[in-house]
This record gives C-alpha cells, sequence and structure tokens, in this order.
C-alpha cells in the first residue's frame, strides 16, 4: 500500500494538512513531529522539516527508513523567477537543484552536487500530471505552470540575485528545500514532486509581499496536495 510522505518547512505549510487527517499517531524525531494518518483516505506522513536544506534532507531520509514512505511531496511557498508567475501561483516541479551548490573550481558546473552524474533532479511524471490536475479541481481560479525549483540557504529579496539566478539555472521559482528534498529522495528512489504557491517576487518587494501573503499562498498548495494524495 502506499504511503505518501507530505513534507512542509513551517506550520503554516502543514498546519491544513495535519488538521483534516484521521487516525493520527504522532512521532517524534530530530526535533521534528511526525504526524501519521489518513488525509482523504489515504495513508501519509505530514511533518514540518523546519527551514533550509539540512532540515529537508534528514526529513526525507527519516521519512524513508523509519515510516517506509512510498512517495514524497513537498509543499509550501516560494518566490518566483517566472514573469509568467505572479503571486498567489502555483508552481510544479518538474526538476530541483541548488543554486548554491559551487565546485566550479574544480571544474564541476555550477550547481552539481560532486561525483553525482546529473546537476537537476528530475521530479516524477505522473506526480506532476497527478497535481496539475488536483490544481484544476481544486485551485481552478488559480494559474499552474510546470517548471525548476532552485534552492538555497538563503532568502532570496535582490534582483541582482534574482537575475543571475535565472540567467544561472533558468529557474521558475526559488526557496530554501525542495532541492534537498528531491536529492533525498532521489537517493532512495522515492518518486517526489515538489508544489510551490507564490508568495512574493524574490526582488526587492520580497521582504513585504512575502509576510502578506504566505499564508493564503500556503493554503492554496495544502488544498492541491490534499486532493492530491487520493489518486496516487
Amino acid at each position: 500500500m502506499n504511503k505518501i510522505g507530505i513534507i512542509g518547512a513551517m506550520d503554516l505549510e502543514v498546519e491544513t494538512l495535519k488538521s483534516h487527517l484521521t487516525s493520527e499517531n504522532i512521532t517524534e524525531k530530530a526535533g521534528m513531529r511526525f504526524h501519521e494518518g489518513l488525509l482523504n483516505g489515504t495513508p501519509v506522513v505530514v511533518v514540518r522539516c523546519g527551514i533550509g536544506k539540512v532540515n529537508a534532507a534528514l526529513c526525507v531520509q527519516i521519512l524513508a527508513d523509519i515510516f517506509g514512505v512510498t512517495h514524497v511531496i513537498n509543499t509550501g511557498v516560494a518566490g518566483s523567477l517566472n514573469p509568467q508567475l505572479d503571486i498567489g501561483d502555483i508552481l510544479i516541479s518538474k526538476d530541483a537543484l541548488h543554486h548554491d551548490m559551487d565546485v566550479s573550481a574544480l571544474g564541476y558546473p555550477l550547481g552539481m552536487v560532486p561525483q553525482m552524474n546529473c546537476l537537476e533532479f528530475a521530479a516524477d511524471p505522473r506526480l506532476m500530471e497527478l497535481a496539475k490536475a488536483s490544481c484544476e479541481r481544486v485551485c481552478s481560479d488559480v494559474h499552474a505552470l510546470f517548471g525548476r525549483v532552485l534552492s538555497g540557504d538563503q532568502f532570496i529579496s535582490s534582483d541582482a540575485v534574482k537575475n543571475r539566478l535565472i540567467e544561472l539555472f533558468h529557474g521558475d521559482c526559488t526557496e530554501m528545500e525542495g532541492a534537498s528534498i528531491a536529492h533525498g529522495a532521489c537517493l532512495n528512489g522515492l518518486p517526489f514532486v515538489i508544489i510551490r504557491a507564490i508568495s512574493d517576487k524574490a526582488d526587492g518587494s520580497a521582504t513585504l509581499n512575502y509576510p502578506q501573503f504566505e499564508k493564503a499562498a500556503a493554503e492554496h498548495s495544502a488544498r492541491l496536495v490534499e486532493d492530491m494524495v487520493a489518486y496516487i
């Protein structure tokens, strides 16, 4: 039977999902609370991993080792790098990469983890399509795109940095966990998808827009995920 690991970095990204669980059991590990139960009739484990790539990677490994999840979904918010993605829109990952990995001095392309044969981590095509279908069902007024997630341990709020990420990596959104979740899922052979609602434009306006729009954006993503798990 499938069991879906659902990861959000912050409480607001998973609080709605946790409140809708039935038959809930809570396990604490590495400072994280793993909420195991049924969501929309589907076995899931919902967890707030905390902010940043290390927390995210640890969380995936715990989900794989202790809970035996079969799929991983990352839900939450992100800053837009794509002019077609406005605040409130949804980005569904086609792939993800670490924008702050730099071993170029040794001949590796920017973003590539040494000794790995890929620059980006590809999302599962079936999960991508299920996410798009769920968005059309439950968030029909929300614009959704497939695209590239860029992750690093920094909140992007500079036009110069934003433009650099677009130029170097051709990303569509930027945040702080997705690539590590993708990385961990791939190493464990787990299909994954990242679903990010846009909370800001990752530019000079980000520090103003993010607090204003983060909760509404997170709820868009969570509503999509709750519908989607019933079809996996």
